[in-house]
């Protein structure tokens, strides 16, 4: 995955097909007392590109320094609920996995209650700060950060001062999006509009997977004016990149690097993607596993930022002028110095 660097500062009723688990480990290897790392994914599983493929990116980061170590992976599935995740946490520990990692928010009911059930496992959960166990670690990032930079992008970059901002569902993690998205807009180009639309609302979570739905509240942006839309939406990124190629437009993707996207490469679509704003999901899981490993995992909250590469922006495609770059590199200095505070809530972008 290619990532923009900022110099020192690098920037989802129990089912068996929702259990699939896989072993990448030597066969001579497997003796009982074998380190298997766990890890749960969110919807999309591994194979899709994003923060569950990072996630597991980040295991492979770790194995090149402490080799040896075996996975089990274990895929969610559409009809999940609190109990699914539960049980399938459960599953994992009873197969020996040790430590674990849960791969978004959805599964934080679920690491509450299967961890204390289980002390001698450590867990890490993604994208939440809400679990204070003493074998649990948040893995989180602030994302506000590196939408703020794409933000900047697209103000410095929009031609007709209106740009637009797609979430995926109206939770305050994607709304930490929209304010470092809009904050950085308006950094640049205070007059610029900034439209905002969510897909779908709280308990409906289909929002990160409904590209015909992000497909049609792009297109409709574009319309209104827009020529840059920032998608923080998972896969229904997918059909606001395709709208952006219909309307010769430019997109932002999310998380990881879009315009590498496979899918988004055969239709065409990674054209129009003008830079992602990265959330490097993989060098939290390579974080946690290596503090497991040396002894030095304590129940915490981790955050990565601009200062230790938990964030950042791409630039595959070269779309972005050296000029912008540079100037958007100066801001995300100034953020990681403290000069510049980023807002986590819209009202206050």
């Amino acid at each position: 995955m290619q990532k923009k660097s900022l110099g020192k500062l690098g920037v989802a009723v129990l089912a068996s097909a929702s259990l699939v688990f896989a072993v990448a480990a030597p066969a001579a290897h497997a003796a009982s007392k074998k380190v298997i790392v766990g890890i749960a994914y969110d919807l999309g599983g591994r194979s899709q590109p994003g923060f569950n493929q990072l996630a597991y990116i980040g295991y492979t980061d770790y194995l090149k320094k402490y080799p040896g170590a075996g996975i089990k992976e274990s895929q969610a599935s559409a009809s999940d609920t609190d109990a699914t995740r539960t049980a399938r946490l459960k599953l994992m520990v009873q197969a020996g996995a040790n430590p674990i990692v849960a791969v978004g928010f959805n599964y934080a009911t679920a690491v509450k209650t299967v961890a204390p059930l289980n002390p001698k496992v450590k867990f890490a959960i993604v994208d939440d700060a809400s679990i204070t166990l003493p074998n649990v670690e948040g893995l989180n990032f602030k994302a506000e950060q590196g939408s703020y930079l794409v933000g900047a992008i697209a103000g410095l970059m929009s031609k007709t001062a209106h740009v637009g901002y797609i979430g995926g569902v109206k939770i305050p993690l994607l709304q930490a999006f929209e304010a470092g998205f809009t904050a950085g807009v308006h950094k640049v180009a205070p007059k610029t509009i900034v439209d905002v639309a969510y897909v779908t609302l709280p308990p409906d979570f289909g929002g990160f997977n409904a590209p015909d739905k992000g497909h049609e509240s792009a297109l409709g942006m574009y319309q209104n004016g827009a020529d840059i839309v920032y998608a923080a939406a998972g896969g229904t990124g997918a059909g606001v990149h395709q709208a952006a190629l219909e309307k010769n437009a430019w997109s932002i993707g999310v998380d990881a690097d879009e315009a590498l996207y496979p899918t988004n490469i055969a239709n065409r679509s990674a054209t129009a993607i003008l830079t992602s704003a990265l959330k490097n999901v993989n060098a939290g899981v390579a974080s946690f596993l290596t503090d497991v490993k040396t002894g030095k995992f304590k129940s915490q909250n981790k955050f990565f930022d601009l200062t230790n590469g938990g964030v950042g922006f791409s630039t595959t495609g070269g779309h972005i002028p050296a000029s912008v770059q540079k100037t958007v590199n100066a801001l995300g200095k100034q953020i990681a110095a403290g000069k510049i505070i980023v807002p986590t809530d819209p009202t206050k972008a």
